[in-house]
C-alpha cells in the first residue's frame, strides 16, 4: 500500500448496518472498483461447510482459505444465513485472516492504480488491511435495527426468519467479531462513524459523500 496510486475508501462495521449498500453506492458514484471482503470469509466458510467440517476448526478453515478461488464468490449459497454465521467463526482464526490479508491488500493496490480508486467493505479494512486508506468510514446501528433489517432481507429471499433468533445470532456474531484477539471490529481512529439506526440510505450516502469529498480536497 505504500506505493499505491488512486484513492482508497474503507467501509467497516457490523453486519446489517448498511455498509455494503453504502460501499457499492460510493464505488458506483466515483467509478471505483469494489470488494466485499466479507465474501472472502463467506467463501471460506462455505467451502468448509460443504466438506462437512467445523468452521471453527483451525486446520480445515486455514486449508480452505489457502485454496480459495474467485469462482466460489459467485455461488448463491454464499449469501445464506448459515454461511454468514459460519463466516464469523472462520474469521476469528488468525491463520485464516493471514491467508486472506494479502488478497485484500493486492486488490486495493491494483484496483486503485487501475481505476483511480477502490472501495473495500468489511470489519478491519481501515484498521488492519488498509491502515493508510484515504477515506475511512465506520457504519453501525443498534442490534435491534440491524436484526429487523436482516429479517426483512431473509424473508425477501424466501427464507424463514424469526426476529428473536436473528437478534441472538447477531449479538453472538458481534461478540465474536469485536472480541477476537486478531483484527477486532472497531472504528479506525480517523474514521467517520455513522449510526444508521434512524437514517435512510440516502442520508447515510450524503454524509459519507461529504466526508469523502472533503478528504479528496485536503
Amino acid at each position: 500500500m505504500t506505493e499505491k496510486r488512486g484513492f482508497v475508501i474503507t467501509v467497516d462495521g457490523p453486519s446489517a448496518a448498511g455498509k455494503g449498500t453504502l460501499a457499492r453506492r460510493l464505488a458506483s458514484h466515483f467509478g471505483y472498483e469494489f470488494l466485499d471482503t466479507g465474501s472472502l470469509y463467506r467463501g471460506v466458510a462455505l467451502s468448509v461447510l460443504r466438506q462437512g467440517l467445523d468452521p471453527a476448526d483451525q486446520k480445515a478453515a486455514t486449508a480452505a482459505a489457502e485454496a480459495l478461488t474467485p469462482e466460489i464468490l459467485d455461488d448463491p449459497a454464499i449469501r445464506a444465513e448459515a454461511t454468514s454465521a459460519a463466516a464469523s467463526k472462520v474469521a476469528a482464526i488468525p491463520s485464516v485472516r493471514a491467508a486472506i490479508l494479502n488478497w485484500q491488500r493486492d486488490f486495493a493496490k491494483i484496483a486503485a492504480s487501475r481505476s483511480g480508486g477502490a472501495v473495500l467493505d468489511g470489519r478491519d479494512i481501515g484498521t488492519v488491511v488498509c491502515p493508510d486508506a484515504d477515506g475511512k468510514l465506520f457504519i453501525t446501528a443498534s442490534a435491534g435495527a440491524r436484526a429487523q433489517r436482516r429479517v426483512k432481507e431473509l424473508q425477501a429471499r424466501g427464507e424463514t426468519a424469526i426476529y428473536a433468533r436473528v437478534l441472538q445470532d447477531m449479538q453472538e456474531r458481534d461478540a465474536r467479531d469485536q472480541g477476537r484477539s486478531i483484527s477486532p471490529t472497531k472504528p479506525a481512529t480517523d474514521a467517520l462513524i455513522i449510526d444508521t439506526s434512524d437514517l435512510t440510505a440516502d442520508q447515510v450516502f450524503e454524509r459519507a459523500l461529504a466526508f469523502i469529498a472533503a478528504k479528496m480536497k485536503a
